[in-house]
């Protein structure tokens, strides 16, 4: 029984399959896989339909860079999936290139996969139909505010209040956690991506500046912030001008990128106090000794934490590795799947 057990789980995985990015974790490895969830596609030779050109890290090189007959895109929009064939063909490429890292992936692997708590049942059978589309023998879902209370480590399965806010590409997912399960959960459609775009609009129309996004992305690594006490200097950038097409560069502050980020993050902050004023007031109570965890690439932008420890009076802490935090909990929820999925998501 027990060599049953173990061949059942020696090919399961377990995807983060985000906005952003795509994290896969197998058992006994760890997180074995990390890219970009970005495809380019170029236009067939018979001019009917496009082909895949590249998935990944391969496919961010091109990112801006890409002659007319090719493009790169992310087939993942807000956490659900807006192009279904060509979600498939990249967890099939992810798939198999995990199966080359180990020789157990012949069988067609269980795969647990997150999605966010508020995608519709339409989007998580979509999510789940892909997955199986591309070779997978089981798929269950979990919920990404269950995933990330895991893999930070939160005690999930005390009756004691966690509260964890997950910042990833697309979504901003905000749970409340006791007894194994989510008490309140949250999701909007405003996270890393639309702090990107909300800089790539600001350089737009205050400096006439065209930026592309890994122009935007970089700005916010480097010199975003989210309170004053955060900001980090000046930063020259280059993009070309709306005025006459020419190569330009200015110079931007750190100051300038924490007022243009200033409504986006007052939605993040709004999200959080809801699920406060939302919350039982005995796991309100809790809250008060164990604050709020953050997790997720947004975790990352300075003074965040700050920001939201001043507007709910609460403890906040950063998670470790907090990019990692979803993958590694969707990969602990395989320990589940056998014996107890009080974790997985009762959504078929």
């Amino acid at each position: 029984m027990l060599k049953r057990l173990l061949g059942f789980f020696s090919s399961s995985i377990a995807i983060d399959l985000g906005t952003a990015n795509t994290l896969v974790y197998m058992q006994g490895k760890g997180i074995i896989l990390n890219e970009p969830s970005m495809v380019a596609l170029a236009v067939d030779k018979s001019g009917m339909g496009k082909k895949i050109l590249a998935v990944g890290q391969a496919a961010k090189t091109m990112l801006g860079k890409t002659p007319g007959q090719i493009e790169v895109i992310r087939p993942m929009k807000d956490g659900v999936i807006a192009d279904f064939n060509v979600t498939e063909q990249m967890i099939k490429y992810f798939i198999k290139k995990v199966a080359n890292q180990k020789r157990l992936m012949s069988v067609p692997p269980t795969i647990v996969i997150c999605v966010p708590c508020g995608s519709t049942q339409v989007e998580r059978r979509a999510i789940k139909d892909s997955a199986l589309a591309a070779g997978a023998r089981r798929v269950e879902i979990i919920e990404e505010g269950m995933a990330a209370a895991i893999g930070a480590g939160l005690p999930v399965e005390s009756p004691r209040a966690s509260m964890v806010v997950d910042i990833g590409g697309g979504t901003t997912e905000v749970g409340v956690i006791s007894l194994g399960g989510l008490v309140y959960a949250n999701s909007i459609r405003v996270a890393g991506d639309r702090l990107d775009e909300v800089i790539t609009n600001h350089i737009r129309s205050k400096h006439g500046l065209l930026i592309g996004d890994a122009t935007a992305e970089e700005v916010k690594k480097q010199i975003g912030s989210a309170h004053p006490d955060a900001d980090n200097g000046e930063m020259e950038i280059r993009g070309r001008s709306v005025y006459d097409g020419l190569p330009k560069k200015v110079t931007i502050s750190s100051s300038e990128i924490r007022g243009a980020l200033s409504d986006a993050l007052e939605q993040m902050i709004t999200a959080v106090k809801q699920a406060l004023e939302l919350t039982p007031p005995e796991l309100s109570a809790d809250l008060m000794d164990s604050g709020i965890v953050l997790t997720g690439g947004g975790a990352l932008l300075r003074g965040l934490a700050t920001l939201i420890s001043q507007a709910t009076h609460l403890e906040v802490i950063i998670a470790e590795d907090p990019l990692l935090c979803v993958a590694k909990g969707c990969g602990m929820a395989l320990d589940h799947l056998a014996s107890n999925n009080v974790y997985l998501s009762r959504t078929r």
